[in-house]
């Protein structure tokens, strides 16, 4: 989502990138300015960060390299609307949270993604299924629900018909009788806002008393979402924005707008479809992002909540004496699933982030490669899987037999496999991965 902006800002400090006169820095602020409205940033924003930009920049020295901190250090400013964010928990649990968005919006993956993430904390999560206007949306919860292995509370098939609001105070009951440290309520959305959504949900809010309003905004909704998002507020009352879609070809001005016109935090990002595929709305983060610099942080962050310090340090040991076999390897497959999409994982490292959008469909899950791997290694003994240098000629041929691949297959897949190994090896004997596990045992999560 942020791949225009970043080049956009690339090329405007470039304009400046051999002067350091008064007609340079004006250029530049003409085409930031351009490149900002053509994003769909709020005008009133974009003349903030102009301002910002221009004040900074004299400070400082014009210059390419001012303007870029100068550029940085206004976006700062513009996104910090709050000292909270990511997910506060209430003092008394358990933390009641409504989620609010209108129909389309990505609200019921939204509410499963914040459940995963809470999940992967240690939290005790209750979803409540409270959409009873849109065909299939109860369905769709549990669904995710039973994916994540979090338990969700839903109307029966059989029995009494019951309202969103009656669901809503059982489910606020079960959480507080059965320990739940979180409830998140999925409610009902519209394709567009009416006074039947408006009382519907202010009734709910109303009777249980949330310790947390999020509205949850689609990225490609532009200026729209912002005034939707302000009419949520004016009526109901939000407490926190969640951008949905953010892996999307959305133009990106939402992210710098919504939380400074409505003066409420964003808290979260979706950037992908998996469940994974959420991070913590941290202001220094996505502006590290916005300049090119990445968000390493995040990384460390999201591969710490799939792997252990314990099981970390396991994988170093057995890759600095050689001992990494296809078990581990398929294993590892595993936990990169569980951080998401490729994309929204390249987005993040310095220098990559124009590769994003070419992996925006690459599936681990489903991919024809990971396949293969997968029969290669299911059709193994134990013994070969733990230990591939004994993978000898009529061994391979009979693993391509049971795992219906040829040999030519079987051949490159261990090859590619080996390569990866010795270099694995290499690095680990530098030092190189011991230190990423020490950075995975030390990373901390923000609330």
């Amino acid at each position: 989502m942020f791949d225009t902006l970043t080049q956009s800002f690339r090329n405007v400090a470039n304009k400046i990138r051999f002067s350091d006169d008064e007609k340079a820095l004006k250029n530049a602020l003409d085409e930031l300015k351009k490149i900002l409205l053509r994003n769909d940033v709020y005008h009133k924003v974009t003349k903030e960060i102009l301002q910002l930009v221009e004040r900074k920049t004299k400070q400082l020295g014009i210059g390419k390299q001012s303007f870029n901190r100068a550029l940085e250090q206004a976006l700062l400013e513009i996104l910090q609307t709050s000292k909270y964010y990511g997910f506060n928990f209430s003092p008394v649990p358990p933390t009641i949270v409504l989620m609010m968005g209108l129909q389309g919006s990505g609200k019921t993956t939204t509410t499963a993604k914040i459940a995963n993430y809470l999940k992967n904390k240690g939290k005790k999560v209750l979803m409540a299924a409270c959409d009873l206007q849109r065909l299939g949306a109860v369905e769709q919860l549990s669904q995710l629900g039973k994916g994540i292995e979090v338990e969700v509370y839903a109307p029966t098939l059989d029995g009494e018909i019951k309202t969103a609001l009656q669901i809503a105070q059982e489910a606020k009951q079960k959480a507080s009788d059965a320990h739940f440290d979180v409830l998140l309520i999925d409610t009902a959305g519209r394709l567009g806002i009416d006074e039947t959504l408006m009382n519907e949900l202010q009734i709910i809010k109303e009777a249980i008393n949330p310790y947390e309003c999020f509205y949850v905004a689609d990225s490609l909704s532009g200026q729209d979402g912002v005034k939707s998002a302000m009419q949520f507020d004016e009526k109901i009352g939000i407490t926190g924005v969640v951008l949905s879609k953010f892996d999307s070809d959305s133009k990106g001005g939402i992210a710098l707008s919504v939380a400074y016109q409505i003066g409420v935090p964003l808290r979260f990002i979706g950037n992908g479809e998996k469940v994974a595929d959420l991070d913590i709305f941290l202001p220094e983060r996505i502006v590290s992002r916005l300049m090119g610099a990445g968000d390493i942080a995040s990384i460390v962050e999201k591969t710490a909540s799939v792997i252990d310090e314990k099981e970390a340090k396991n994988i170093a040991k057995k890759l600095k004496k050689g001992q990494f076999g296809f078990e581990d390897f398929l294993a590892q497959i595993e936990n990169m699933k569980k951080l998401g999409s490729m994309s929204s994982i390249v987005s993040m490292i310095p220098g990559l982030g124009n590769m994003a959008g070419a992996l925006k469909n690459m599936d681990l899950e489903n991919s024809s490669e990971i396949k293969n791997i997968r029969a290669m290694v299911n059709s193994m003994t134990p013994k070969e899987r733990a230990n591939p240098d004994i993978l000898n000629g009529s061994r391979r041929k009979r693993i391509a037999q049971g795992s219906g691949l040829d040999v030519a297959t079987i051949n490159r897949i261990i090859k590619q496999f080996e390569n990866a190994s010795r270099m694995a090896k290499k690095i680990s004997q530098k030092g190189g991965i011991q230190d990423f596990m020490n950075m995975l045992g030390n990373a901390r999560f923000p609330r």
